[in-house]
């Protein structure tokens, strides 16, 4: 997850949020997909996975182990991860490609149960999610300030605490928002604003 917004030029004229700094994997995610808005239940749960991996850990290392994430994950299939037994918790801990903690390996699984959960309850998880937004729309900040929690965030987690899911509090469900484009902090003249 970011933490700084500051402006950071770059020589073809682009200007970045300074976060991206200058790793291609970084850079490539601030454009591509950093505050760009989702709706497609698929990448909502694979970005849940990737921000619970997060909890404690920096945003670039969970990047870049995502394709060993969706590969163990079996490509964020949601269905198939609420299924996974006690062999596959046991495979995915001897998996180098993500990160091995157990705890979150079993928030991954149970938080994939209560996501079809919801998307029973609501049509889908981007309807949950929007619930809690201001008129159901994203929210854009206008601000060179990155806050690391908002009132929606702490509804959210709140509410998702309450239905059982793990690894994803407040801080981690902003970024999750800022992911999937719920809000999008990019500096007011980031040329992907």
């Amino acid at each position: 997850m970011p933490t700084s917004n500051l402006e950071l030029k770059t020589s073809d004229s682009i200007t970045r949020c300074s976060w991206a700094g200058t790793d291609e994997l970084y850079i490539k995610y601030h454009d591509e997909e950093w505050g760009k808005e989702v709706h497609d239940d698929h990448t909502l749960f694979e970005f849940l996975i990737l921000e619970s991996a997060q909890a404690g850990l920096s945003w670039i290392t969970i990047l870049r182990r995502r394709e060993g994430y969706r590969k163990a994950f079996a490509n964020f299939d949601v269905e198939k991860v609420a299924a996974f037994t006690d062999e596959d918790i046991e495979r995915l801990m001897h998996d180098e490609g993500i990160i091995r903690n157990r705890l979150k390996i079993l928030a991954a699984i149970n938080n994939a149960k209560l996501f079809i959960g919801i998307q029973k309850e609501f049509g889908s998880f981007d309807k949950y999610l929007y619930s809690f937004m201001p008129n159901g729309k994203p929210i854009v900040n206008h601000s060179h300030k990155i806050p690391a929690t908002s009132p929606e965030s702490d509804a959210i987690s709140k509410d998702m605490k309450k239905r059982g899911f793990k690894f994803f509090g407040s801080t981690i469900c902003y970024a999750h928002m800022q992911a999937t484009g719920m809000v999008n902090d990019h500096i007011p003249d980031c040329s992907f604003k």
